[in-house]
């Protein structure tokens, strides 16, 4: 098959149709001359064409409310413009040539059935930054790929098996067998919902608690259920699972009880490595073998990054598998008898649930109040020094739980709370950045809830809000003047360019409206519920997100591989054009977002 002149078919999104596509493309594609100044689209309007630059340059911009100019990108040979334009009817953005242009001219009624022919072509197009960033990595529809799209419904559900509360152990022994199944629901007419007995709970019952075949099984069930609907996505059963250590999970319709899934059934789609990883952590006794259970985290992420794993359900993953490592070393180094009066938290990405690799430490410590605990400097060296044994480095800054500033009592956190509140700026913002995304993850977490809900009052103060959210803009988008992708000597610093303004002007926000989620976007869902966001910010915002992070990840995982260290550079120069494209526009929602904050708290630059 001959390609088109010019028109390089293996380049995205073309290389996503069917031959019947590419000869239908062939045999309908013509070519344009456009003189300079010539406006190819107009705003407003439909397109007749959709257009692939050849040779030249085509600007985009879009006037404002007072008749003027805004230059919004450039689009050079290879790109597309005027698909939305055509699919939509009408132009966002207006196009005029800079320079004399040649293009490929697509008609639009050719383009339009060339989608409905093509669902990945179509999907390129429609579903925005999210689903094109799937398309750019190249992954082919992998196990893992299926658990992204597989329903809990879908999997093989246990039937949901009741008894009453008073059923014997022998009795509920007997009906597990019968019915080939691992637990069974208990109905308890002292309690609202049902509780579950698994098949563990029994045999514990009879080898450690040493109770009679004939003791009722009610005061061995598990409450609250633990549960997931059957429309999420299988992969979230597995990231349920892996946190709350649990081998089974209700799965609800409604409020009907549909069956239950276990980590077997999940398994049976997946062969997770985080499952090894989990198995490893609870057999641990000492931290060389947690170090050994953790050692396979870098090699988990880069085979669901390869197999095309969305980003948030990664990060989700791998945050469960962080707090579980956490968790056992925090049982190690912390004497039992103390576990109820002491919360570890974990602040950072860490905190937001938005790690992938492991990165510096960023943890402290809520003590209760009036606790004497002389080893308390020796346990929490030891839990540092772990942590960086199982692979999280110090954090330069000194955030972490061997730093005296980071352990205090609930009330002591309270009084720096206060702190923060009078002076504003220095170094007492970057603590209050820092500790709006705190998270408990192990020892009493009650013990958090005050300090959280001291910090969450700090949101009625709008004079520290202005100066809190004036970080937002610190760092300026690395976007030139004509919409391109800055870069420096060392490549493009995305974390500071993209991801800090998103997270940092999220979390303000929330702070604002008393949103207590940390996650980022859950931030962003609720300020859109709120009306802080509009919904297109609100959908445009994790999907830069999710750009961002894919990339970084993409760079570090090259870096290592390079022998290099990972860090939060890009280099543009080395992205395909796709991922150019992708990272532009996700640039682009950045610059629009830093505006909203700018306005919102009345910042100047």
């Amino acid at each position: 098959m001959d390609p088109v002149p010019g028109l390089d078919l293996s380049l995205p999104p073309f290389d996503l149709l069917d031959d019947a596509g590419r000869r239908r493309l062939q045999a309908s594609v013509d070519i344009g001359f456009h003189p300079g100044g010539t406006t190819l689209i107009e705003a407003g309007k439909a397109s007749p064409h959709v257009f692939v630059i050849l040779k030249g340059l085509v600007h985009a911009f879009q006037v404002d409310d007072r008749g003027r100019e805004e230059r919004f990108a450039d689009y050079g040979p290879g790109d597309v413009i005027g698909a939305w334009a055509v699919m939509a009817g009408r132009a966002r953005l207006s196009y005029r040539s800079d320079g004399d242009c040649l293009s490929h001219l697509i008609p639009a009624e050719v383009f339009r059935q060339l989608l409905a022919d093509n669902p990945a072509v179509a999907a390129y197009f429609h579903e925005g930054l999210a689903t094109k960033g799937r398309l750019s990595s190249g992954a082919e529809r992998s196990e893992s790929a299926e658990l992204m799209v597989i329903r809990v419904g879908e999997a093989g559900l246990a039937p949901p098996e009741r008894v009453d509360a008073d059923t014997s152990i022998a009795e509920a022994s007997a009906r597990l067998r019968e019915r080939h199944v691992d637990c069974l629901l208990v109905y308890d007419p002292a309690h609202d919902a049902p509780g579950i007995v698994t098949r563990t709970d029994l045999l514990e019952a009879l080898t450690r608690q040493r109770l009679p075949l004939d003791a009722p099984i009610g005061p061995l069930a598990s409450r609250p259920l633990v549960s997931i609907g059957t429309g999420e996505v299988l992969f979230q059963a597995l990231i349920d699972m892996t946190e709350r250590e649990i081998e089974r999970v209700v799965v609800t319709e409604g409020s009907r009880i549909a069956g239950t899934l276990g980590m077997a059934e999940v398994l049976a789609h997946f062969a997770s490595h985080s499952h090894l990883i989990s198995l490893g952590l609870a057999r641990a006794r000492d931290i060389d073998a947690i170090a050994d259970a953790a050692s396979g985290m870098t090699r988990l992420v880069r085979s669901l990054n390869v197999n095309g794993t969305r980003i948030p359900y990664m990060m989700e993953l791998v945050s469960a598998l962080n707090s579980r490592i956490m968790g056992r070393i925090f049982e190690l180094v912390v004497p039992a008898e103390l576990h109820d009066r002491v919360c570890l938290l974990v602040m950072g990405s860490e905190g937001r649930r938005e790690q992938l690799l492991k990165t510096d430490q960023d943890n402290a410590l809520v003590l209760a109040d009036g606790l004497d605990w002389p080893g308390l400097a020796a346990a929490m060296e030891r839990f540092s020094a772990a942590l960086a044994k199982v692979g999280y480095p110090p954090c330069p800054g000194r955030v972490m739980v061997d730093n005296p500033h980071w352990r205090m009592a609930a009330s002591e956190w309270r009084d720096r709370i206060g702190q923060w509140k009078r002076v504003h700026g220095g170094q007492g913002a970057l603590d209050l950045s820092i500790a709006l995304d705190a998270r408990p993850v192990a020892g009493n977490a009650a013990l958090f809830a005050p300090v959280k809900d001291a910090l969450m009052a700090l949101g009625d103060d709008e004079i520290l809000l202005h100066h809190l959210a004036a970080a937002t803009l610190e760092f300026a988008t690395p976007l030139t003047f004509f919409g391109r992708v800055r870069s420096g000597g060392a490549g493009t610093d995305i974390k500071k360019g993209g991801i800090f303004p998103v997270v940092h002007g999220l979390r303000c926000l929330a702070l604002r409206h008393g949103i207590t989620a940390t996650n980022s976007r859950e931030r962003c869902a609720a300020l859109v519920e709120c009306g802080e966001l509009s919904p297109a910010l609100g959908r445009d915002l994790p999907q830069a997100l999710n750009v961002f992070q894919h990339m970084r990840l993409d760079a570090q995982f090259a870096a290592l591989a390079e022998g290099r260290q990972a860090d939060n550079h890009i280099d543009p120069s080395r992205l395909r054009r796709l991922d150019r494209e992708l990272m532009r526009d996700a640039l682009h929602v950045v610059k629009d977002f830093r505006a909203h904050v700018r306005q919102s708290f009345h910042l100047r630059d």
